[in-house]
């Protein structure tokens, strides 16, 4: 297995506050990570070091055998290898759906407009959202909204697709088309890193869940070992605690 994306020692402070501390993980390709753990814990800004929305303070982040904290490393370049779905969706308001997933293909990939959309409509048929093409968001259900955003991140035919959980803005009964489009991009082999506090999709996409508590990794394996077979008492704790909330 290749790995896609190698971290070692990776720490973040904001101010005296340490988020991240020493944290090491590596995904391969073709791999589906889902990543735990209670608010805070710092999942979310785990991911955004990753992609670079927030500089590490410290540690190595390796892309494809190479640093990218390195001075001499093209950020932006490494930035449109990885597709980021926010819980906000951040759609463009005044674009319609198309326009959402045309306009980074042209501007970042120069791709031609013709070509760009062309892309678009495979990927927005991909999320089941190719009738909306003409469609603003504010049109759109939470649902629809997120599904578009997924769309607009893999018109970029990234190496590797976050998703910084991607559901907790929706209304219950959105969760499930957006998990659904997930599960079958999981399934398609797409490399894969989702922050997410749905328990039970994570247990059933992923090849490998990984537990933060406090800033720290605290338990990495298999979904069955991670639910099952807990080993840290505070992995055990957690699940307890959220599985009695579902």
């Amino acid at each position: 297995m290749e790995k896609v994306i190698n971290i070692q020692h990776l720490s973040k402070s904001f101010g005296t506050h340490e988020v991240l501390k020493d944290i090491d993980f590596s995904v391969n390709t073709g791999e589906v990570v889902c990543v735990i753990g209670s608010s805070g814990s710092g999942k979310s800004t785990l991911l955004r070091c990753v992609n670079l929305l927030e500089k590490p303070s410290g540690g190595e982040i390796i892309y494809k055998g190479e640093n990218i904290l390195d001075d001499k490393h093209d950020i932006f370049a490494y930035r449109t290898k990885l597709g980021m779905v926010f819980q906000q969706f951040n759609l463009f308001n005044n674009y319609n759906v198309l326009s959402n997933c045309v306009v980074g293909q042209m501007k970042v990939l120069k791709r031609s407009k013709e070509e760009a959309e062309k892309v678009a409509m495979k990927y927005l048929m991909v999320v089941g959202m190719e009738q909306y093409v003409n469609a603003k968001p504010k049109q759109l259900s939470g649902g629809q909204k997120q599904r578009v955003a997924i769309a607009r991140a893999l018109s970029m035919e990234p190496d590797v697709m976050l998703f910084d959980e991607p559901t907790s803005a929706l209304d219950p009964e959105m969760v499930g088309e957006v998990l659904k489009v997930m599960k079958e991009l999981a399934q398609s082999g797409l490399t894969m890193i989702i922050v997410t506090h749905e328990m039970a999709f994570a247990k059933e996409v992923s090849d490998r869940v990984i537990f933060m508590d406090k800033g720290v990794i605290a338990e990495e394996g298999s979904p069955e070992q991670i639910f099952n077979n807990p080993t840290e008492e505070r992995t055990k704790e957690f699940l307890q605690r959220t599985l009695k909330q579902m």
